[in-house]
């Protein structure tokens, strides 16, 4: 078995709250988990409203980068939240979770973002880059988001220039060099 370096500490293997995938065992993996608990056990929504381990991957000055989502929650046929976690400071990952609900989907911008490090969080417009509540309590449940829906804006999909100006910044924001 090859030694790969990581700065996680690898427990085994755990099955995927959503899926029942078998997944690697780390802390992350572990906090993932709870956020996926905490949206179907305390914030009524289904399995189904959310898809996980969604990615975004960019190649600029030959570094290459895989921005992950850790689900997004689709409404009425449509992604209305994306949600990314991450360990540390949330302010450190405001605009590359804004430039992620930005580009994910080609034809909308997500109009809503969460970035949690699983004991905090931050609900941002994405059109704005508006910080509209801070807390766990800060992520909708079903019924909110639901009420939320008719004033929500899905603005059209990154383009061009735009389009290439977002993703390099989830390119800069999303490297990781801490294992090389």
């Amino acid at each position: 078995m090859t030694d790969i370096p990581t700065h996680h500490v690898i427990y085994g293997t755990l099955k995927d709250y959503i899926t029942g995938e078998e997944l690697t065992d780390t802390d992350d993996e572990r906090f993932r988990q709870e956020l996926s608990k905490m949206m179907v056990e305390k914030l009524g929504y289904q399995k189904d409203d959310l898809t996980p381990r969604r990615y975004i991957e960019t190649l600029f000055s030959s570094q290459f980068v895989r921005s992950n989502i850790e689900f997004t929650i689709e409404l009425n046929g449509r992604s209305v939240l994306l949600l990314r976690y991450a360990p540390g400071s949330l302010v450190s990952r405001e605009r590359s979770t804004i430039a992620a609900a930005r580009v994910l989907e080609k034809s909308y911008q997500i109009p809503l973002a969460v970035i949690t490090n699983g004991r905090d969080a931050e609900l941002i417009d994405s059109g704005s880059a508006k910080v509209l509540a801070t807390g766990m309590d800060a992520i909708p449940d079903r019924e909110q988001l639901q009420k939320m829906l008719p004033q929500l804006e899905f603005r059209k999909g990154a383009e061009g220039k735009k389009r290439e100006g977002e993703l390099r910044i989830l390119n800069a924001f999303d490297v990781q060099i801490c294992c090389r």
